[in-house]
């Protein structure tokens, strides 16, 4: 499961949309990540082509088993992060912005360390 960091922004966005509007399109992409449309039609091709999405006859975005795996865990690891970081005493609009940065990056032993830390309160 060897994906880009920004294909796994944008599964985590498409994710982060249908949990909050019930449904993800390429322009709520572009205004999430902050990116032009035709940037968001070239990465739904190449995720459409590799497997991690469909899109419907309405263009509605709707990730696959195998995109949603990765989304979920992006997005686990988004949430889990920022959680920590506002503990620490972090702002949350800069705890959210440095746990979209740490999220890609962070060690598996790390990432659980820190998940145990906040379940052991």
């Amino acid at each position: 499961m060897n994906i880009h960091e920004s294909a796994e922004d944008y599964l985590e966005s498409i994710l982060m949309l249908k949990e909050a509007k019930g449904y993800a399109r390429s322009v709520d992409i572009a205004l999430k990540l902050g990116v032009t449309k035709p940037s968001v039609s070239v990465a739904m091709k190449h995720l459409r082509e590799n497997g991690y999405i469909t899109v419907d006859d309405d263009n509605l975005i709707s990730l696959t088993e195998k995109g949603d795996r990765i989304a979920s865990r992006i997005y686990d690891r988004h949430r889990t992060l920022t959680r920590y970081l506002v503990k620490l005493g972090v702002q949350e609009d800069v705890a959210r912005a440095d746990a979209c940065k740490m999220e890609h990056d962070l060690s598996e032993e790390t990432y659980q360390a820190m998940k145990n830390a906040l379940n052991d309160e």
